[in-house]
């Protein structure tokens, strides 16, 4: 029974509020940082909140809901990249299962990981859609300066998002930490699906 919980969907109506609640935090995020020229994202602490309270599974569906929503009203392309926030959801939502969510070691490993995963599978999408730049400038001038020093473009492409995805996937799993460890225990509750999702109270 505990080995299926982690998968199970159930869109209750705790889970329902939270979906679209993780996708105003995502925009809020990502505004946030474009405002101050942030050398990260931001645009996914909603996913990863919504993936530590509801699992893998509503973390994957926020985090694809967010890229569909903004691709459909501010940037097309962003549509793409809903692969990329969907596996940050499945990512963070296993880990959290896990008990990495329990104290500040544990969200920087998870962190870790959620950026490698973006990396994984932004590179690509990076390549077809960008000509392997990510937009972001900062990992843009890596990328410039990779190319200039003869590294292979996809290579080139992959340190542009390291710089920026890891850095910042650690960033949002720090605050996504702060806010999870700020919540009453009354609505982290309504998330649990069963005795093993407490380690990470």
């Amino acid at each position: 029974m505990k080995k299926n919980s982690m998968w199970s969907l159930r869109l209750n109506t705790a889970s329902l509020v939270l979906i679209p609640a993780a996708v105003g935090i995502n925009y809020l995020g990502k505004l946030f940082a474009g405002l101050l020229k942030l050398p990260l994202w931001l645009d996914s602490i909603g996913t990863c909140l919504a993936a530590a309270l509801g699992g893998p599974i509503v973390g994957a569906i926020c985090g694809a809901v967010n890229n569909i929503i903004y691709g459909l009203t501010m940037d097309p392309i962003s549509t793409v990249y809903a692969l990329t926030s969907g596996f940050i959801g499945i990512a963070v939502g296993i880990c959290a299962y896990k008990g990495e969510m329990k104290n500040i070691k544990g969200a920087i490993i998870t962190g870790i990981i959620a950026g490698l995963v973006a990396v994984v599978i932004s590179t690509p999408l990076n390549m077809i859609f960008w000509g392997g730049t990510t937009g972001n400038v900062w990992g843009d001038a890596v990328y410039a300066w990779a190319i200039a020093n003869n590294i292979p473009a996809f290579l080139a492409s992959g340190l542009d998002e390291v710089i920026v995805d890891l850095p910042d996937k650690i960033v949002t799993l720090l605050v996504v930490f702060a806010i999870y460890k700020g919540l009453p225990k009354t609505l982290t509750g309504l998330y649990k699906n069963d005795e093993e999702i407490e380690s990470l109270d």
